[in-house]
């Protein structure tokens, strides 16, 4: 009884995103802390010596005040995922990936004789190998025994987790992050052998940005991701229809104009002519198959491409809606109506903007999804957007590490329950 009592009040969720890591403990509030899923790997010196600078990597939020060159930014600043996954022998990826949980845990560690180390509960994507489960829990093993920073931990399907967040036992989870987009149907448990997966995030956005802000005439930004994706998430729209969008905005130029002052600069971006183009940005998620995009593929942009990464395919070109009903017709026919019945949204890549004077020509990411599966003969569709999608996965993890009894111990077989390093 103790131990229920303890684990309740030190569950930590882990949410390690392809762009974002979201951390906290139970008693955090609705909203855990948000740092960037990198590291950097300061030269070692006499001067960084002098400062105290001896870090092998720098995580979190001290990591800008290292950045250099774009130089040293290619061969120092390590984002550790790709897609979700990290290669098992990128050893300065898992470097990273242990500093960021040592920083987060360490953050939150309270004073006293009483703390045993958290119950961490980290969410993974879904199509993480086992070997990265295998990676992670010799982390928490290390965190555990070095430190006393973890009493036991768990790791879960980030789709899983935000159907735990929302109380689903049948449904379609749509996570879509920064590096990829994962389309996973629960029935009580991610159904694996009909995970279907895209190479498109936030980071497709990100792209198409880039280009957009290159054509009018801002080429030098366009290289800074950050500020590359700031743009992105002032001014991009979704549209409901492509089509009737640019017409719209091209007969209204003064209704979509796209202007954004970069914060505590100088700089103001002005698509002028161009502001059409915000229109692609939400679009080129959702479906990249437009003739539009065929400029920006013949001018040098790389079209998404299908990559295998460990036994999963993620595709490249494949629009979302025909990815969930792929996803949805690999399960039995009797469970199909209750999975189209609650397709769940979730991760920050279905955020978008709708302003009041677009309502009908922006629309946001459930509405367009709808339109979308409607369209290819899914007539009875409900589809959700969970509230404050970016944090759901986080949500879900607190949640689930607050049902798990203390005493149910990690399975490889069933791949749940406590992987125990105290007692």
């Amino acid at each position: 009884m103790f131990e229920e009592e303890y684990k309740r009040n030190f569950v930590f969720g882990c949410d390690y995103g392809t762009s974002d890591f979201k951390y906290g403990p139970i008693t955090v509030g609705d909203k855990p802390l948000l740092v960037e899923n990198r590291g950097y790997f300061p030269e070692r010196s006499i001067v960084s010596q002098v400062l105290g600078v001896e870090k092998e990597v720098v995580v979190g939020r001290d990591v800008t005040l290292f950045l250099g060159s774009e130089a040293e930014l290619a061969t120092r600043l390590v984002y550790p995922m790709r897609s979700g996954a990290i290669s098992k022998g990128d050893e300065r990826a898992w470097k990273v990936i242990k500093e960021l949980t040592r920083m987060a845990l360490s953050e939150f560690k309270p004073g006293g004789l009483g703390f045993k180390g958290f119950y961490i509960v980290a969410a993974l994507s879904a199509t993480a190998p086992r070997y990265m489960y295998e990676r992670l829990f010799t982390i928490y093993s290390e965190l555990a025994s070095d430190e006393g920073l973890i009493h036991s931990a768990t790791i879960i399907p980030q789709p899983l987790a935000v159907a735990i967040a929302h109380k689903q036992t049948s449904c379609v989870v749509v996570e879509s992050g920064h590096g990829n987009t994962q389309v996973a149907p629960i029935s009580r448990a991610p159904i694996r052998g009909a995970v279907v997966a895209l190479n498109r995030g936030g980071g497709a956005a990100n792209a198409i940005t880039a280009e957009i802000l290159k054509d009018a005439g801002y080429g030098d930004l366009a290289k800074e991701e950050s500020l590359v994706r700031k743009v992105k998430e002032s001014i991009g729209l979704l549209p409901l229809d492509l089509e009737r969008a640019i017409n719209y905005a091209r007969n209204n130029p003064e209704d979509v104009k796209a202007v954004y002052k970069v914060p505590g600069t100088r700089i103001t971006i002005d698509l002028g002519n161009n502001s059409w183009t915000r229109f692609l940005i939400g679009e080129y998620v959702f479906d990249p198959n437009h003739e539009v995009f065929e400029s920006y593929f013949r001018r040098g942009m790389p079209r998404p491409s299908d990559v295998k990464v460990g036994d999963v395919v993620f595709y490249g070109m494949l629009d979302m809606a025909s990815t969930i009903i792929e996803s949805v017709e690999k399960c039995p026919v009797e469970l199909q109506p209750h999975l189209y019945n609650q397709v769940i949204l979730s991760g920050g890549n279905f955020s978008w903007r709708t302003p009041a004077h677009l309502r009908g020509i922006a629309v946001e990411s459930e509405t367009k999804l709808t339109q979308m599966l409607k369209a290819k003969g899914v007539e009875n569709v409900t589809v959700i957007l969970s509230p404050e999608p970016q944090y759901a996965v986080w949500r879900g993890c607190i949640v689930f590490g607050y049902a798990v009894p203390a005493g149910y111990s990690w399975t490889w077989e069933r791949m749940e329950g406590w992987m125990h390093y105290r007692r």
